[in-house]
């Protein structure tokens, strides 16, 4: 039980500066293709993320699914999201 929880904080990005680095990384690049780093989070394999997605506000699970969708057609083209037209639409 101690291992698990040594384990946990050295895992979190709020106890270990090595854990924020690599969160910051991989934000950076999920922006690439207009993601967060809270889409990838998966509710088929933890049921606390399934509950809290069935109580946040429709728009925003659509939201989350819309960009789930343009990373995966994005990667499928090759592609990286361009922020400008974003910000022109109002996407993300």
């Amino acid at each position: 039980m101690a291992s698990s929880s040594w384990l946990q904080s050295f895992l979190d990005p709020n106890k270990n500066w090595f854990a924020k680095q690599h969160m910051q990384a991989l934000s950076n690049r999920l922006r690439n293709y207009g993601l967060r780093y809270d889409d990838l989070y998966d509710p088929m394999s933890h049921l606390e993320i399934k509950e809290a997605l069935n109580r946040l506000p429709r728009e925003i699970v659509d939201a989350r699914n819309q960009r789930l969708k343009r990373a995966m057609d994005l990667s499928m083209k090759h592609e990286q999201y361009k922020h400008h037209l974003g910000a022109i639409f109002k996407i993300c």
